[in-house]
């Protein structure tokens, strides 16, 4: 597979993550979601997703598209993965709520879309 496509099914991957996050959260406030494990499992869960395959991105893609907090994004997954008992559900629904929407804006652009048959 050539790195272009490898990036574009990442990119894919992160964007169907995002959009899930999005998803479930919609409607919620944060006393809920901090109430509810289900939900910040899932959220955590597409965390997780969107920092392996934006760890995945080629660094020429990373570059390319600099201002994307790439960087960022992977920390926030190795947190979650690794030092789980350290995460504030504060952030994490900052995240779900704030960052998420914005991410889902810079990515959707530069999901390629499938041809047409």
């Amino acid at each position: 597979m050539l790195p272009e496509q490898r990036d574009a099914a990442y990119l894919w991957d992160i964007l169907q993550a995002a959009q899930e996050i999005t998803h479930f959260v919609e409607n919620m406030i944060f006393y809920e979601f901090e109430n509810n494990k289900m939900a910040r499992y899932a959220v955590e869960r597409q965390l997780l997703v969107i920092g392996e395959a934006a760890n995945h991105i080629s660094e020429s893609f990373k570059t390319e598209h600099s201002h994307i907090p790439w960087k960022s994004i992977i920390a926030q997954r190795n947190i979650l993965a690794h030092e789980y008992g350290e995460i504030l559900v504060e952030r994490i629904w900052v995240v779900a709520t704030e960052k998420i929407p914005e991410l889902i804006s810079d990515i959707a652009p530069l999901v390629p879309t499938p041809p047409q048959e």
